[in-house]
């Protein structure tokens, strides 16, 4: 199986075209991770990607994604009351994860694995503008499963409304036919 590595020489930003390249598998090279594609693609760029930024200097992401009040969640979450699920935020935040995995030059596709704490401090509506992710990796393994662990907290025009702590997200060789990663 091919790295990352080979498909892909690492930027420090992506765009919303770049970040739709990796939906269809394209970015990383086959069998390696990828992000979902629209409506599941949470995030419209990612300003900056490192190695050694972030709170623990083992690696950050910062991810945008733009509030527009037709987003197709506000439909039906909740009728009358429309809020983006908190939910969707935390996928953002493991879709950063698994895409740092990649960029960073591990094989394997990738999936979300847990999550250690997440709590809610307030709601992303449509009358906001911007979500902004940041992603603070805090330890990687590197190996059969490739794993990074990451704490994470999303603002809404600058406003912090949600953390994440101890988000687990695996990278597997997937063509051994035992990927180890639970739901693959």
């Amino acid at each position: 199986m091919s790295g990352p590595h080979d498909f892909h020489t690492p930027q420090s930003s992506y765009t919303k075209e770049e970040l739709l390249i990796s939906g269809q598998g394209k970015l990383f090279g086959p069998g390696n991770a990828q992000l979902p594609i629209p409506p599941m693609l949470m995030m419209d760029r990612i300003t900056e990607i490192s190695l050694d930024g972030g709170e623990f200097g083992k690696g950050h992401v910062i991810g945008e994604y733009d509030v527009k009040p037709d987003l197709w969640f506000f439909q039906c979450h909740f009728p009358g009351d429309p809020v983006m699920p908190g939910c969707l935020g935390l996928d953002a935040m493991w879709q950063a994860v698994g895409y740092w995995l990649g960029w960073s030059g591990s094989p394997g596709k990738g999936r979300a694995l847990g999550v250690g704490e997440v709590k809610f401090t307030g709601e992303i509506t449509p009358d906001k503008k911007l979500v902004k992710y940041v992603i603070d990796i805090k330890r990687v393994r590197r190996g059969r499963l490739n794993l990074g662990i990451a704490n994470g907290r999303v603002y809404v025009d600058d406003e912090h409304v949600y953390t994440a702590l101890d988000m687990k997200v695996g990278l597997k060789n997937v063509l051994d036919g035992d990927t180890g990663i639970p739901g693959a």
